[in-house]
């Protein structure tokens, strides 16, 4: 029998509990949601519901802003930029793992100019993260207005920045395959490196969509990946050619995992293509405001009225995209 399981990405960390547990819906404590015995979803050595007496019956402080320097930014193509950012080695050390996302911010603006972005790449020698963006808003053009050696505001860490990620820890000495369309070559780096540093042969299925050139080629020979360029979505479906490339490499090789970057649509097509037959995970597009599963902009409704904060919630792609209610 399947069946979801669910996990909290903040579970056991220095941010639990959350705000989420003074109000009842803590996404894995029976006790938090109302309830009078301990049936907890998941346990992960620590109980939530301890700490939170502990704590004074309250939230633990959440995540803080750090004043950080851009030391460099460069222009890759058309309206897309990359940051380095010069931060603490704490941060730095926290944002190492796949999924990682901070929220950054033009110090000059309010609080609601947050904008959540995926690490690319995080250098613990020099203690700086890079990340890249499009320049799209009203966010991204504010952060576009700053320059090299000045400040920029960074709200973090944050780590739910992928779905399945579970597959992408347990993936060893196979072939993992990453898809990646646009953008979503930037969040598909940490995963790429901790897939190579498992043992694993890359194949890289990269779509430039409308850049001019694939932006990240210095970690795709890092990895020693086999890059395959291919248009991977046209008029709503995911493409034969990439069909063809997906259905050799799972006949002719052991694949252990298949992960996509990419827009929502062409994760959920990739994913109804492949059905079950290989272990899967993607990037998680919801649309985040302040991280904490608070403000209820990450949260998605499903069948039988349940409701999940994509910020937090931890599970397979296919829980996320199946039972999807869209009004």
């Amino acid at each position: 029998m399947k069946y979801e399981i669910i996990d909290c990405i903040d579970c056991a960390t220095e941010y639990c509990p959350c705000h989420l547990a003074e109000t009842g819906d803590c996404l894995l404590c029976s006790q938090l949601c109302g309830k009078t015995f301990c049936d907890c979803v998941k346990w992960k050595g620590t109980c939530v519901y301890q700490e939170y007496v502990w704590n004074g019956m309250k939230a633990k402080e959440g995540r803080k802003n750090y004043k950080c320097k851009i030391v460099k930014k460069e222009t890759a193509d058309n309206d897309l930029i990359i940051l380095t950012i010069r931060t603490t080695h704490k941060l730095a050390q926290e944002l190492v793992r796949p999924g990682s996302f901070v929220f950054l911010r033009n110090p000059c603006t309010d609080k609601f100019y947050d904008a959540p972005l995926s690490i690319m790449d995080v250098d613990l020698q020099e203690n700086t993260i890079k990340i890249a963006l499009e320049i799209k808003g009203t966010k991204t053009k504010k952060i576009d207005e700053l320059k090299e050696d000045e400040d920029i505001l960074v709200k973090g860490p944050f780590w739910n920045g992928v779905f399945g990620i579970k597959h992408v820890y347990n993936s060893k000495d196979a072939h993992s395959i990453i898809i990646a369309r646009g953008i979503g070559q930037a969040p598909m780096i940490p995963v790429m490196k901790k897939l190579y540093s498992n043992g694993n042969k890359i194949t890289a299925i990269i779509d430039k969509a409308n850049y001019n050139e694939i932006f990240i080629k210095k970690y795709l020979d890092i990895c020693s990946a086999n890059v395959i360029e291919c248009n991977t979505f046209s008029n709503g479906e995911i493409t034969e050619d990439l069909k063809n490339i997906l259905s050799k490499l799972l006949k002719e090789e052991n694949i252990n995992l298949v992960h996509c970057a990419g827009a929502d649509i062409l994760i959920y097509k990739v994913m109804k293509y492949l059905d079950d037959c290989v272990s899967y995970s993607c990037c998680n597009n919801a649309k985040m405001c302040c991280g904490e599963g608070v403000c209820g902009a990450c949260t998605a409704r499903f069948k039988g009225h349940r409701v999940k904060r994509l910020c937090k919630l931890q599970t397979d792609p296919k829980y996320i995209f199946e039972g999807r209610r869209l009004i």
